[in-house]
């Protein structure tokens, strides 16, 4: 099997909720656009126990939120306020700028529940990075579905095995929850450049090659990747063409240049991105 092996950074965020981050890694900083990949929980939260992301900015990216389990309420400084649940696809476009709160529902504070899914970053070509900010959210029932024996596969972005997701992207790219209810095997699409797998359970492996729990493996461009499981599984599929250059990361800020990233932070020292609507919390910008 010709592929890199990635395992996850585990962070503890307080209260036993943990994040799984895999994107950047020290040997690879990205694959396709995806320049961050955050497995989080799964958790179980007791009443009163709650996520409180406060308002924070982002430029030169989009974020993809994909729970497996719970809800996370969404409001950003566009006006939007979406609650997040399992399936659905929230799509934020970052551009030159815009910010965002998640929160644990108001309705959900006080009951025992769960939280478990996946957050992605991915980084916007060199002519796009300095777009308008946007907001896109897709239900689950209108991804396309690929299915096999055994298996299926949800389209969250892109395009993959003849089918296209309906949020807008703005590079080639696909990205997919595959579940197994059982033995299954599937090929990962050979039209993109650069292709990984992320293990969220189960037992998985790739040329006889087993793919532990929470590591993503990294396969090299052109050569053919069946994916196998021996009973239930679930399994991220993600990657694209190349990025079109190099990315600078520094806190939530992702851009091509170090300028844009300093306009950035200067910008969110001196409080001049738009606000949160009801909103006047925010997140200080950190220290270097």
């Amino acid at each position: 099997m010709n592929s890199r092996l990635l395992k996850a950074h585990t962070k503890d965020l307080g209260d036993g909720f943990t994040v799984r981050r895999l994107l950047p890694a020290a040997t690879r900083k990205m694959v396709g656009p995806f320049i961050f990949f955050d497995h989080m929980g799964p958790a179980r939260f007791e009443p009163g126990q709650a996520i409180d992301v406060r308002p924070h900015p982002h430029i030169g990216l989009a974020t993809v939120t994909y729970l497996f389990e719970g809800a996370i309420m969404h409001r950003d400084s566009l006006g939007y306020e979406q609650r997040i649940t399992p399936g659905d696809v929230n799509w934020m476009t970052a551009g030159r700028g815009i910010v965002h709160s998640e929160r644990s529902p108001d309705d959900e504070r006080d009951k025992t529940r769960g939280l478990h899914g996946i957050q992605t970053w991915i980084a916007l070509p060199q002519t796009d990075e300095k777009t308008d900010p946007a907001f896109a959210h897709h239900p689950k029932a209108t991804l396309p579905v690929v299915q096999w024996p055994n298996a299926e596969l949800r389209l969250i972005a892109g395009e993959a095995y003849g089918k296209s997701a309906p949020v807008r992207t703005f590079s080639p790219m696909f990205y997919g929850a595959v579940t197994t209810g059982g033995p299954a095997k599937f090929d990962l699409p050979q039209e993109h450049a650069e292709r990984a797998i992320y293990v969220v359970d189960g037992e998985v492996a790739v040329a006889d090659s087993v793919i532990p729990q929470y590591s993503v493996a990294v396969f090299d461009p052109d050569l053919p990747v069946t994916v196998s499981t021996t009973g239930t599984a679930r399994i991220m599929i993600f990657g694209g063409a190349a990025m079109d250059g190099d990315r600078f990361i520094s806190w939530n800020f992702v851009a091509s240049s170090k300028t844009l990233i300093e306009d950035a932070r200067t910008r969110w020292h001196e409080q001049s991105f738009p606000k949160v609507p009801g909103e006047s919390e925010f997140i200080p910008l950190p220290e270097r």
